[in-house]
């Protein structure tokens, strides 16, 4: 995932969270926290399996 789609996800994450607290609804609240949560776990499962393959190639086993 490369930086700038990184911070945009995060970013419309923490606005729906902004705007379920200005509406007052915690329902919306709620899916902002877990959708940037989601994009938080993403972005570390990508990078651990770039690391992965970047042992992968290199021929070094864990």
């Amino acid at each position: 995932m490369n930086t700038i789609a990184y911070y945009l996800l995060l970013t419309l994450c923490v606005g729906v969270e902004i705007w379920g607290v200005a509406i007052d609804v915690d329902d919306v609240t709620l899916v902002g926290a877990i959708a940037a949560f989601g994009v938080l776990c993403v972005d570390r499962f990508l990078f651990r399996a770039d690391a992965y393959e970047e042992f992968f190639e290199a021929g070094e086993e864990r």
